[in-house]
C-alpha cells in the first residue's frame, strides 16, 4: 500500500464494529433477542474519517495501531482496498484490535460494548511518526480523550510539530473521562486551528450549560475556529468573524447515529483540502452527518 504523497493525515483508533439494531432492553432479559438487522463494519473515528475521505477521492495516510489477528487483518485489508496508506508497523503481535457491539435503538441512538483491553485506547506517542510527510496539510487528531497515555504533553509536541511544519491542525473529541479542564489542556488547544466536538463533549469539557458558552471557552483557550456539532439542532461555530448557528440539513430519516459525527469531521475536512471556507466546510459536514445517520453502519452511506 503506498501513496506517494498523502494529502491528509488521519491519527487514531482503527476497530470492527458489529451493529445490532433495533436493540431495545428486552435484549438483556431473554436467552434470545431476534434483532431487525445485524451488521459487522469497521469503526472507530480516525478509520472512519480516513475511510470517507478516501471514498471522496482524497489521498489518506492512517497513524493507527491493530492486532494481527483476524480483525486486524480485516482493518488491513480494507485499507488496501481504500487505498488508504497505513503507518509502518502498524501491525502488532501484541495487541488484540478492538471490536465495538453497538445497540441501535429504535430511535437511532446508541449504546456501546466496548473491549478495554483492544486497540481502541492503545495508541502512544511512540506510534506517531514525526516529523510529518511534506505532502500532508492537514492533521487530524481523531480523538482528544480516547488515549489514556495521549495527554496534555503528547498532544502538544504532536501538534506543535505539525505547526512548525505549516501543516493545518484539526481535532475531534469525545467526553473527558477524569475530571479534565480546559486549562489542564490549553498548552495543546493553542495549536488547534480546527476543533470539532459534539455539543455534549463540548459542554462537559468546558463546565459549561450551553453551546455558545462552551465555544467562547475554548475560543478563549487558544483554539482557533470551534464547530460544535449538535445532531438535529445543526451545529454552531465560533471564529474570529463568526458565532452561529448553522441549521441541520432537513428531511433525514434517522436510522442510526453510528459514526455521524465522523461524517461531519470527514465532509468538514474534505472541503478544507479543497480551500473552501469555514461555513462552506461546515456545510459540507453537514450534509455528509445527514447522509450517514439514513443507514446503517458509520460509513455505509458512500
Amino acid at each position: 500500500m503506498n501513496i506517494t504523497e498523502p494529502e491528509i493525515e488521519v491519527i487514531g483508533a482503527s476497530i470492527i464494529d458489529v451493529l445490532v439494531r433495533p436493540a431495545r432492553e428486552e435484549v438483556f432479559e431473554s436467552g434470545s433477542y431476534e434483532a431487525e438487522d445485524i451488521k459487522m463494519s469497521i469503526g472507530a473515528d480516525a478509520l472512519n474519517e480516513a475511510t470517507i475521505l478516501a471514498r471522496m477521492g482524497k489521498k489518506v495516510r492512517l497513524e493507527t495501531i491493530i492486532g494481527k489477528d483476524q480483525a486486524g487483518r480485516f482493518i488491513y485489508r480494507h485499507c488496501e482496498k481504500e487505498g488508504i496508506q497505513l503507518g509502518e508497523g502498524c501491525l502488532r503481535d501484541d495487541e488484540t484490535t478492538g471490536i465495538n457491539v453497538v445497540l441501535v435503538e429504535p430511535d437511532g441512538n446508541r449504546d456501546f460494548l466496548t473491549n478495554g483491553n483492544g486497540t481502541l485506547r492503545s495508541l502512544t506517542i511512540d506510534d506517531i511518526h514525526m516529523p510529518f510527510p511534506d505532502s500532508v496539510k492537514i492533521i487530524c487528531f481523531a480523538s482528544i480523550f480516547v488515549f489514556p497515555k495521549i495527554g496534555t504533553k503528547e498532544m502538544q509536541e504532536i501538534f506543535e510539530t505539525a505547526k512548525k511544519q505549516g501543516k493545518i491542525v484539526c481535532a475531534d473529541m469525545t467526553k473527558c473521562k477524569h475530571g479534565e479542564t480546559v486549562e489542564d489542556l490549553a498548552p495543546a488547544l493553542a495549536h488547534i486551528d480546527y476543533l470539532l466536538p459534539n455539543d455534549e463533549e463540548a459542554m462537559r469539557f468546558t463546565r459549561t450549560d450551553c453551546v455558545e458558552d462552551a465555544a467562547d471557552r475554548l475560543k478563549a483557550a487558544g483554539v482557533g475556529n470551534v464547530i460544535i456539532k449538535c445532531g438535529k439542532r445543526g451545529c454552531y461555530i465560533r471564529t474570529d468573524e463568526e458565532a452561529r448557528w448553522m441549521s441541520a440539513v432537513e428531511g433525514a430519516h434517522c436510522i442510526d447515529t453510528t459514526g455521524a459525527g465522523d461524517s461531519f469531521v470527514a465532509g468538514f475536512l474534505c472541503a478544507l483540502l479543497e480551500g473552501k471556507n469555514v461555513i462552506e466546510c461546515a456545510e459540507n459536514g453537514g450534509i455528509c452527518g445527514a447522509k450517514a445517520v439514513e443507514v446503517m453502519g458509520a460509513t455505509e452511506w458512500i
